[in-house]
């Protein structure tokens, strides 16, 4: 493997419903809402980044009233020796690491979905996140 997994953390939460009306509606139309995935890094030292993957739950339609729930999951990884390569690092960021975290990251997010009274949320077990860098590389 061309690098490793240091550190792993929350390192932001958000999960708001304003109202017991948006909490009824809510779990009524859980299925109005996507999911959104979004990748960045930082370099903190010569071969350590920092991946951070978001979730968070948008309305499909804008005539409904939002609730906010977003989590940030970041990972602290180091480089091997060898890597050089901007395409392979660029690989390593965007689909490697978020493969191997998103299954805890889901984990964490379905928790909180479910310890809030929402039984029924759908949050895809797997997601193809080599199709998504494909996908980016051709817009």
């Amino acid at each position: 493997m061309s690098y490793k997994i240091i550190g792993k953390y929350i390192k932001d939460l958000d999960f708001k419903i304003p109202n017991p009306k948006i909490f009824s509606l809510l779990s009524k139309n859980i299925s109005n809402y996507k999911i959104n995935i979004d990748i960045k890094s930082n370099q903190l030292k010569d071969r350590i980044i920092e991946v951070e993957i978001t979730l968070n739950l948008t309305p499909v339609k804008d005539n409904f009233e939002k609730i906010n729930t977003k989590i940030i999951y970041s990972t602290i990884i180091e480089l091997t020796d060898g890597i050089t390569d901007k395409k392979e690092i660029e690989k390593i960021i965007l689909i490697n690491v978020p493969s191997e975290v998103y299954p805890e990251l889901r984990k964490i997010f379905v928790f909180v979905f479910e310890n809030s009274g929402f039984k029924d949320i759908k949050i895809s077990n797997n997601v193809d996140f080599q199709k998504l860098y494909n996908l980016k590389k051709t817009q």
